[in-house]
């Protein structure tokens, strides 16, 4: 996905209008399986690719911390959102909100499916029911500029 979106918007195939959330603080969050995991298994986690991305979308956004290999798990992935142990993943949820939060964001992006439903899921739980959760892919849709 992220080599997929950053080739089209290199070539010019799309082109991005950053002025779109000029005035959204905007965050994003590093996904355990696209980070660390990928890291582990494969020798490469895609930390900078996303970052890269959001540069292209935003003019302004902040980056969390701790920041990539450091970042905090959400708490959604692995599973979690299927096994009825949904106290816990939500109690294991608060810290990655706490730092989400201390950033001052009003959207989050994120590029995985588990940590946008996780997300989703506590954000009112723990105070911020208004925070906007964006997959990174709709981030571009919404900044699409139409030739």
């Amino acid at each position: 996905m992220f080599d997929l979106l950053i080739q089209y918007i290199k070539s010019g195939r799309i082109k991005l209008d950053k002025s779109k959330f000029r005035n959204v603080t905007a965050t994003y969050h590093d996904p355990c399986n696209y980070g660390r995991k990928a890291e582990k298994l494969f020798g490469h986690g895609f930390f900078d690719e996303p970052r890269w991305i959001m540069d292209q979308c935003l003019e302004n956004w902040i980056d969390l911390y701790p920041a990539k290999m450091h970042q905090f798990c959400c708490g959604g992935g692995g599973g979690t959102m299927t096994t009825g142990y949904n106290d816990e993943r939500i109690f294991y949820g608060r810290k990655k909100i706490a730092q989400i939060e201390a950033a001052g964001a009003q959207m989050l992006v994120v590029p995985c499916h588990s940590c946008h439903g996780q997300f989703n899921n506590i954000k009112e739980k723990y105070g911020m029911k208004d925070l906007e959760v964006k997959y990174l892919w709709e981030l571009v849709a919404d900044c699409l500029i139409e030739n």
